[in-house]
């Protein structure tokens, strides 16, 4: 017995090292990121089905003032659907077939890889089938993309957690971010790109500064406004940022690492000036510190595109750990 109980964890550690290999030797997907092919005839993809697909995962993103869908999708035939473009990081395929079915497969054919297939044997079904699993494909592509923008980071180079330390986290933020602004209670962090900057900005306030009188809307956007009239201003005296009265914030309940938290999506702008951008807000509910943790990225890129950029500082936020 005691025989046979050796052999069987051999076999186990064995099968487990040769997982992990196969994991390790797998070739690596490809494409941009936030992007999908979609693997359809013509006649569906120009029909009921291609609509309902568009309508679902090329919904315009939240916050954003200028129209962006949340996944690019690429068509294609599935006889052109070989070699190189199998390799992509998100595929869907739809069909018509003898059954109505959906799978997901992970890493099928490389690593990150994600291939939802969707059989059905009417337009009617494809279409009931892509309705019911529309949500579950756009969260597991969200979550891919997340963690592709945060191995990229890694791949360049970090920040040292030093800058984290004050407020009890640690975070994964590039090194192309430099110093903005730092002091005992707030840090600003700043990256300059082709079309503007991005930046990301971190702070505490007590719990009463979110959740009083439970008007959670209105104290968010009073609480960002002071932060902007206190630390974030334009080139100009009498200039500072603030949130957008133009465009009403969306906010969703969540969590973050197992604490409660508030996500804010909306745009802010420059008082006494012409700049303007989206933002992603996290109020963090921290009970071992009785405050909220803030984390806070906005975008100031004038006429260019902004989801990407938008999905990169979710990214880089998602990567804070408690200590």
């Amino acid at each position: 017995m005691k025989r046979l109980k050796q052999i069987i964890v051999l076999v186990f550690v064995i099968f487990f090292i040769a997982c992990k290999s196969d994991e390790h030797n797998a070739a690596a997907s490809t494409g941009n990121i936030n992007e999908i092919a979609v693997v359809i005839s013509d006649v569906l993809w120009n029909g009921e089905v291609g609509d309902t697909i568009r309508k679902r995962l090329a919904a315009p993103v939240d916050g954003l003032t200028m129209e962006e869908p949340i996944f690019t999708l690429n068509q294609f035939n599935h006889k052109v659907f070989t070699g190189s473009l199998s390799k992509g990081r998100n595929i869907v395929l739809v069909e018509k077939g003898t059954t109505n079915n959906f799978t997901y497969r992970h890493n099928a054919t490389c690593t990150p890889q994600n291939v939802f297939t969707i059989t059905g044997k009417s337009v009617d079904d494809l279409l009931h089938l892509i309705e019911m699993h529309a949500d579950e494909v756009i969260m597991k592509i969200r979550d891919t993309e997340i963690t592709e923008y945060q191995d990229r980071h890694k791949k360049t180079g970090l920040l040292g957690q030093s800058l984290f330390t004050p407020f009890g986290i640690k975070a994964s933020v590039p090194k192309t971010y430099t110093l903005a602004m730092r002091n005992e209670d707030f840090l600003w962090l700043k990256k300059d790109i082709p079309s503007g900057n991005t930046s990301l900005v971190i702070y505490k306030v007590p719990y009463e500064v979110v959740e009083k009188d439970k008007t959670l809307i209105n104290n968010l956007i009073k609480m960002r406004d002071s932060v902007g009239n206190m630390y974030i201003h334009g080139q100009e005296p009498g200039t500072y940022m603030k949130t957008e009265e133009a465009y009403s914030p969306y906010i969703f309940m969540t969590s973050f690492r197992d604490k409660r938290a508030f996500e804010t999506r909306g745009n802010w702008e420059m008082e006494n000036d012409f700049m303007d951008g989206p933002f992603l807000n996290y109020a963090i509910r921290d009970d071992k510190h009785q405050c909220y943790l803030i984390i806070e990225g906005f975008i100031y890129s004038p006429s260019s595109p902004k989801r990407d950029l938008l999905v990169e500082l979710e990214a880089i936020i998602k990567s804070v750990r408690f200590i």
